[in-house]
């Protein structure tokens, strides 16, 4: 009778074990740290979205303005470097690596604001359909970089309060020794400049005044 006890005794540890280790929160860090991933995985595809909108739209703005050289050249030079910056999951606990992709992505924001106000200039292009359709996705893709970058920096909250709080600390200095403090996006100059995509909120410049007619 006491084998039969002591196996249903097993048994019952067997099948308690998990659930108990579960409710002490063993499982919260790993849980937190892939929720963090999950977001910063979607920071990174609406910059990857925004990065493919950016060649026709140049393009565009070409055919139009294409003495605006200068600020053409700056669109394509800053994308070429925001695309060189290589991530991974590993870069958002590596502060120099996340701080420079922030900043190149930064850097292309700025610019962007830039060549979208070129349009005050030019009627035709403000009347141009692709113009107006790449006009339209880049404001869209911008609102969801704003979202995921917010959504990011609370799953890294969330994840970072829990490996440096009781009982999270314990568990991290044990059981999760790789779990490491991840970064989160600040606001920077470049960044203040994104909001000017909002398209078609700035007065076109107004026309020279026509010379008098000459005296008869």
């Amino acid at each position: 009778m006491s084998k039969l006890s002591n196996r249903f005794a097993r048994l019952a540890l067997l099948v308690l074990a998990p659930v108990l280790i579960a409710g002490c929160g063993v499982n919260t860090i790993p849980t937190k740290d892939e929720r963090a991933k999950a977001q910063w995985a979607e920071v990174q595809n609406q910059y990857q979205r925004r990065s493919d909108l950016i060649p026709n739209l140049v393009e565009t703005v070409k055919g139009y303005a294409a003495q605006e050289k200068s600020v053409l050249v700056e669109v394509t030079e800053a994308r070429a470097s925001a695309t060189q910056v290589k991530v991974d999951a590993s870069t958002i606990t590596d502060p120099a690596a996340f701080q420079a992709y922030a900043e190149a992505q930064d850097r292309l924001s700025g610019v962007l604001g830039r060549l979208m106000m070129i349009q005050e200039a030019y009627p035709d292009l403000k009347s141009n359909q692709n113009f107006m359709a790449l006009q339209s996705q880049l404001e869209g893709t911008e609102n969801r970089i704003t979202i995921a970058r917010r959504d990011y920096n609370e799953a890294v909250r969330d994840y970072n309060t829990e490996i440096r709080t009781f009982p999270g600390a314990l568990w991290a200095g044990t059981v999760h020794r790789w779990a490491k403090p991840m970064e989160t996006f600040k606001a920077s100059p470049a960044a203040q400049t994104a909001p000017s995509v909002n398209f078609g909120t700035n007065a076109a410049p107004a026309a020279p005044a026509p010379a008098p007619a000459p005296a008869q």
